[in-house]
């Protein structure tokens, strides 16, 4: 394959040591970014709640259940929580199926979600001890208040920061924000050069769906990062077969990946395609060793999961309802649904300018690069598995796109600047910069109007806030 005209490792403005240190002012720059507390969605969402339920039961003993209702009410359970921390998981489990046949329940995010929990379980008890949690009346308080009102008070009477398990559950979303940040400018550093690095660090930073997800007690952030480890450790597995350092990590990251959220089966098929693909594009070398890892890793995560469910009868029953009451949830019903370019919209809403670049890399570039092709093949083999899942499309999960996408978007602007000759460094610098500052804008417009305060990515309500749909 020929090569692209990438930046010059060994340029004297681009030193290692200058490297660093402009990785570590972008760095700095894109955590600044995400500790600007602007969101205008300031109440408790659905799923955070429910995670704030799993963290404060994870501290053991009888405690009060609230349980939703599908008529939006909540009915008390009173529940006795046999251990504490991980050793709590086969009560949470038996609590989730118990409530989940009662008829009339709303469906629930299972405790399964086991790393995401119970990370933050061990962040509320390293930092906040034995401060009790907000009373539900006061998380109530929040959804009486009108738009207009959230104005007048401060950020630090909100419940994600009075109460010590949302506050945790955020804090944990936010610090792995900060670390998928990095890890994606440290992949396209090892895959396309220093350039490389700075330039997708930068576009990381500016990420609008990363953004959000860090203002939020949310798990996706959190499964991004581990999901984008797992694709960084594969194509490194590939690169140096013979690393038995990469081959732990490799293992290791698909273990942790599958305890964090069931959306790990469709980045699992994407790797297994991207792997199975490069006995045709060659950019790597598959051994026997690393494809047996590759099946004991996820099946260690597997194994885990069913130990702490309490056996392989409520483990698989834990899936099989929520695969039977998320068919039925109304809210998925009405935003979850769409033909299979519906993530191709959204991501243009949201991001257009990176999308168009991407889309134009995928046809100039990616025939020439097999790092690009590495990356094109894991969009291509997750977007379609995702696209065919029935009321379950948002662009939330989509977030797992995120660097392939801004990888390809660098190459495009690099390659677009070659004609520029020796300016191309200039021209590319100017150019990826202009991209971030529109970047952030687009995060300011969907995250901080306070007249349509956004929580959930969905269609109707991304397109209200850029006048496409009217109120």
């Amino acid at each position: 394959m020929s090569t692209l005209n990438q930046p010059n490792e060994s340029a004297p403005v681009l030193s290692a040591r200058i490297f660093w240190i402009l990785f570590a002012l972008i760095a700095l720059a894109g955590t600044a970014a995400r500790m600007w507390e602007c969101a205008s969605w300031r109440k408790t969402g659905f799923d955070e709640l429910l995670y704030r339920r799993y963290v404060n039961l994870m501290d053991g003993g009888t405690q009060q259940v609230g349980v939703f209702q599908r008529d939006q009410s909540l009915q008390a359970w009173e529940f006795k929580v046999t251990g504490s921390g991980a050793g709590a998981m086969p009560s949470l489990t038996s609590l989730f199926l118990r409530t989940q046949a009662k008829p009339g329940t709303e469906c629930e995010l299972p405790p399964t979600r086991f790393l995401y929990i119970y990370t933050s379980w061990l962040w509320k008890t390293a930092r906040y001890g034995e401060t009790p949690p907000l009373p539900m009346a006061e998380l109530g308080k929040e959804w009486r208040m009108k738009p207009e009102d959230w104005g007048s008070q401060e950020r630090s009477r909100d419940a994600d920061h009075r109460d010590p398990a949302l506050a945790s559950l955020h804090q944990v979303a936010f610090f792995f924000s900060i670390l998928l940040m990095i890890a994606g400018g440290l992949c396209a550093r090892r895959m396309l050069g220093r350039g490389a690095g700075l330039g997708v660090l930068a576009l990381m930073a500016c990420d609008p769906i990363q953004l959000h997800l860090s203002q939020h007690a949310m798990v996706d952030g959190f499964f991004t990062f581990w999901a984008m480890m797992c694709l960084w450790t594969t194509w490194e597995c590939l690169r140096a077969p013979a690393n038995r350092g990469w081959l732990v990590a490799h293992t290791l990251c698909l273990a942790l990946m599958v305890m964090t959220k069931e959306n790990s089966f469709f980045v699992y098929c994407a790797l297994a395609l991207v792997v199975c693909a490069n006995r045709w594009l060659k950019y790597g070398t598959v051994t026997p060793r690393f494809l047996a890892f590759s099946v004991i890793g996820p099946a260690a995560g597997v194994l885990v999961l069913v130990v702490l469910a309490g056996g392989f009868e409520p483990f698989i029953g834990v899936y099989q309802t929520l695969v039977a009451k998320a068919q039925n949830l109304p809210y998925a019903q009405q935003t979850g649904d769409g033909p299979w370019y519906r993530y191709l919209l959204d991501i243009m809403t949201v991001s257009p300018i990176v999308l168009v670049l991407a889309l134009g890399a995928l046809f100039a570039l990616v025939p020439q690069r097999r790092e690009l092709a590495f990356l094109a093949l894991f969009v291509a083999g997750s977007y379609l598995i995702m696209c065919n899942v029935k009321y379950g499309m948002n662009l939330r999960y989509a977030s797992i796109w995120e660097l392939p996408l801004r990888t390809a978007a660098f190459a495009m602007v690099w390659h677009l600047c070659s004609r520029l000759g020796h300016r191309q460094w200039l021209g590319a610098t100017v150019l990826i910069a202009a991209l971030c500052v529109y970047e952030f804008r687009q995060y300011s417009i969907f995250a901080t109007n306070p007249a349509h305060a956004l929580y959930e990515l969905v269609p109707s309500d991304l397109l209200k806030l850029v006048n496409v749909i009217k109120d």
